[in-house]
């Protein structure tokens, strides 16, 4: 047998967000320009684009808009993800759609985040949509905040206006629960105190954007005692006798290895693993993320949807109380019917109570809502047809979410953070 190395210790997983035209592809594009994080080819072509624009220099937003509307519109619309890597660390960056209409966009590309980079223009503070955006990524998780004051050369570097802002940003995030904010005051466009360290704020002592993330260490989800595996597919092979059962997922939280007892849910078999593969080879132990097969002493009753957990296994649920970002455009209400995506379990759920919503503005909670508009967050109450297995979002990002789906439709009109159950 084989073990498999932790290849991921170097490895940095980070989203920009903020509100429109606040300047984050054009960050994203400055940090890989000077980070030496593109291709001459992809240069080349920026430059191509941006003559034919009358742009004087290159544009360097337009290295991550490559949809034909995002171009057309000058704004982003899907979450672009960018791989880049200097001699300390690698790279996965995802620059998330700032537009009020995309922000279940930015939800999916801030969900396997490990630190947000926040875009703030210097000229016009924190606006709603940075609210909601933050306060998004707070929920999703994230806890390492770097707060990117942009367009301080527009404002002469002022320090006093830079000062006024972090003062806010650190305001609402003790109201949201984020943990550590880094601030830094930039221009995206001329690149000061991106990847070079800027003459112009001789006021400023911090790290530049690329010396904070490769130095950031981010605060990983909570593992477990052992590792758990929601069951994506049932594999069965000839053998005498019964044929052998396989079961195919990706695993999270901690390490599962041959021998390690396991249960099984919602059922509550328990068994024993006889064997790990990946692919076809055996393996000794598994990583967080890792997709393999596992093959169970005993022959139990596992379907798509199962959970095979090690250690302290998660609970088995058929109410749920969970904090909501809502993206449909017809409000969620009481008495609601829709579908929700847990793990590799689909379910269908009926809405028990909108619990509150909440004020964006004030970040306060109104529990007298009665109702989710539009890319509103709340708690709600939902009740399933069948058992889910489920763990507080804080401790475990896969078993503790969810996406909510419009069944006549199939589209994505939700997604969940479970908080309670029973």
């Amino acid at each position: 047998m084989s073990d498999i190395i932790d290849t991921e210790t170097d490895l940095l997983r980070f989203a920009t967000i903020g509100s429109v035209d606040d300047g984050k592809s054009t960050l994203i594009g400055r940090l890989l320009h000077d980070a030496k994080g593109l291709l001459q080819d992809q240069i080349d072509a920026v430059a191509v684009t941006s003559a034919r624009r009358g742009h004087e220099g290159l544009d360097l937003s337009l290295i991550t808009d490559g949809l034909r509307a995002e171009r057309e519109q000058g704004i982003t619309i899907d979450v672009a993800y960018r791989y880049f890597a200097t001699p300390k660390r690698t790279f996965i960056v995802g620059d998330n759609p700032g537009h009020a209409q995309y922000t279940r966009n930015m939800a999916t590309g801030a969900s396997t985040a490990e630190v947000a980079v926040v875009l703030v223009d210097a000229r016009n503070g924190l606006t709603t949509q940075t609210n909601r955006h933050v306060t998004v990524a707070s929920l999703l998780g994230i806890r390492q905040f770097a707060l990117c004051i942009n367009k301080m050369d527009l404002l002469d570097w002022s320090e006093e206006r830079f000062d006024q802002i972090v003062a806010d940003f650190l305001a609402m995030a003790e109201r949201v629960g984020i943990d550590t904010v880094t601030p830094i005051p930039l221009s995206a466009l001329h690149g000061d105190n991106v990847v070079i360290r800027s003459e112009a704020s001789p006021w400023y002592a911090g790290p530049t954007l690329l010396e904070y993330l490769e130095t950031v260490d981010p605060t990983p989800a909570g593992d477990h005692t052992g590792g758990r595996m929601p069951v994506q597919l049932v594999l069965r092979e000839p053998a005498e006798g019964r044929p052998l059962r396989r079961y195919a997922g990706m695993v999270h939280g901690g390490p599962l290895h041959p021998g390690d007892a396991v249960t099984v849910l919602p059922s509550g078999q328990t068994a024993t693993i006889s064997e790990i593969l990946v692919g076809t080879d055996p393996i000794e132990s598994t990583l967080s993320g890792l997709s393999v097969t596992v093959s169970l002493t005993d022959d139990l009753d596992v379907i798509r949807g199962d959970v095979i957990a090690a250690g302290e296994p998660p609970a088995v649920a058929r109410e749920i109380e969970a904090t909501v970002c809502w993206f449909n455009e017809q409000p969620l209400t009481a008495g609601a019917r829709l579908l929700v995506k847990h793990g590799t379990r689909v379910e269908r759920v009926i809405v028990r109570d909108v619990i509150s919503r909440l004020d964006l503005e004030q970040l306060d909670h109104e529990a007298s809502a009665q109702e989710l508009a539009f890319n509103d967050i709340g708690v709600v109450r939902l009740a399933t047809a069948g058992p889910l297995v489920v763990d507080d979002y804080d401790a475990d990002r896969v078993l503790g979410s969810f996406v909510i789906i419009e069944e006549a439709t199939d589209r994505t009109i939700g997604a969940g953070m479970i908080r309670r159950w029973s």
